[in-house]
């Protein structure tokens, strides 16, 4: 019977128009509660026993929704870049073609900053190999961002592949900075780091 209810919890991962409100609630306490174990022990020191226990349920019912911890964790990382894509993206249209690539730069700081815990997340699924993190998938959407605005400004144009690397990086180290110390100043980095887009954009 377990087996069984894995197997369905399976075939509901890939059908999300299977579940019933129910489990739709289920996955998504699930899910939440996997973010912060995550962000306070770490993927290492996260388990499905923990999490079903935090959730007032069985382990076999967890497995019901998610076949294994990675798949549950896979789940819990991509809600955890969903936000972080939603985010960015209202802040990159709303800044129009010329801002853009230095609102990408303050949204994602800020939103990491907002989200501490959304942070640890990211940084303990890819570093353990529990979600892919292409390094193309990182830099293609804010090279895009700085090729139009170039080509708004009308310039010469710039190696948007480069500097999007670059600013990629840039934001790693100060978003990491701040987990290391809470003190740290992650808006005025934000800032700063977005001066220097802006001055390579005109360059």
């Amino acid at each position: 019977m377990a087996t069984r209810r894995a197997a369905t919890g399976r075939a509901a991962d890939g059908d999300a128009r299977a579940l019933t409100l129910t489990e739709r609630a289920r996955r998504a306490q699930l899910i939440d509660i996997t973010i912060d174990r995550v962000a306070e022990k770490g993927h290492a020191g996260t388990s499905l026993a923990g999490i079903a226990e935090a959730a007032g349920i069985t382990k076999a019912a967890v497995l019901y929704h998610f076949a294994t911890k990675e798949t549950l964790v896979k789940a819990a990382y991509d809600q955890v870049l969903g936000a972080l894509a939603t985010d960015v993206a209202a802040a990159t249209e709303a800044a129009g073609e010329l801002a853009a690539p230095a609102a990408y730069v303050r949204s994602m700081i800020g939103h990491l900053h907002r989200h501490p815990r959304h942070t640890r997340m990211i940084v303990e699924a890819v570093s353990h190999g529990g979600a892919e993190h292409a390094t193309q998938a990182r830099w293609r959407p804010l090279a895009h961002l700085v090729d139009v605005a170039a080509r708004a400004r009308g310039g010469a144009g710039v190696d948007s592949r480069t500097l999007a690397i670059i600013i990629g990086g840039a934001i790693d180290a100060i978003v990491t900075e701040r987990l290391r110390d809470p003190g740290f100043d992650t808006a005025g980095a934000a800032d700063r780091l977005a001066e220097l887009v802006e001055a390579a954009l005109a360059g």
